[in-house]
């Protein structure tokens, strides 16, 4: 009996998300020694752990070009200087989100929640990348978090806050924690904010198969914060949010309308 074009597509992903979890352990096991070397060799000369973190980010970067399913893109105004900190804030869609963003071309320490830190070599290669760990619900790691945040900062090293707090449900933009902000002012720092559409194709909920998905990462303007109080974090944060929202509103018109046109 032939086979049906639903079932040869069910197909095809089941065998490519086969080799793209490959792929994917086969780079991690070859990046974290890679990481742990080019963090002995530049202690003394980067107390931020810059280098060694870009060299984490690289999987990534690897793993989409090893995934047949997926295309990356990174659009908008990439910052002039990698150097100057930025507190980075985006939407979340889904745990693609992280591999879509390492295709920025700047390092920034990634908050995240303990249990990633938990994942043998994962874990590993973000502790010497000098990544944040959070412990949900523990008001202590959360001082501790905003505290490291500072010192990343002081370093001269961007830091990246989902302020959704999670992935979103729905995948409407949810509900900005006040966090981010309240870090940015205090610390004196611009936001830079991003928006991420398409990983949510990219690893479909309740299915262990990726998903065939062009995801894309827009830079949006940075957000001074000079004059800015405590008092502002309210303001400040509804304006990423809506920066955020109207991006993403204009990407999804981008697309319907590239679509329409067959680009």
């Amino acid at each position: 009996m032939p086979m049906s074009a639903r079932t040869r597509s069910n197909a095809v992903r089941t065998v490519m998300s086969i080799w793209a979890w490959f792929a994917l352990g086969t780079v991690i096991l070859l990046t974290i020694p890679a990481v742990a070397i080019v963090r002995i060799v530049t202690a003394p000369f980067d107390p931020g752990r810059y280098r060694a973190g870009r060299t984490f980010r690289m999987i990534g970067v690897f793993i989409e070009k090893l995934n047949p399913l997926w295309r990356f893109t990174v659009s908008g105004s990439v910052p002039a200087d990698p150097r100057r900190p930025y507190v980075v804030v985006a939407n979340h869609e889904s745990f693609v989100d992280i591999l879509l963003i390492c295709h920025v071309p700047m390092e920034m320490k990634w908050m995240s929640k303990s249990e990633f830190f938990k994942i043998p070599l994962l874990g590993w290669g973000m502790r010497l990348a000098g990544d944040i760990r959070l412990e949900r619900g523990d008001k202590k790691s959360g001082v501790q978090a905003l505290l490291d945040c500072r010192d990343r900062l002081d370093k001269r090293v961007s830091v990246m806050i989902f302020p959704e707090g999670t992935r979103s449900q729905s995948g409407e933009l949810g509900e900005f924690k006040d966090g981010a902000f309240r870090l940015a002012i205090d610390s004196g720092v611009p936001i830079l904010p991003l928006a991420v559409l398409g990983t949510r194709d990219a690893l479909i909920k309740h299915d262990w198969r990726f998903g065939s998905s062009h995801a894309e990462v827009r830079i949006l303007d940075p957000i001074s914060t000079d004059g800015l109080e405590r008092g502002d974090v309210v303001a400040l944060r509804d304006r990423t949010r809506t920066a955020i929202a109207d991006t993403l509103a204009a990407m999804r018109a981008e697309r319907v309308a590239a679509a329409g046109t067959g680009g």
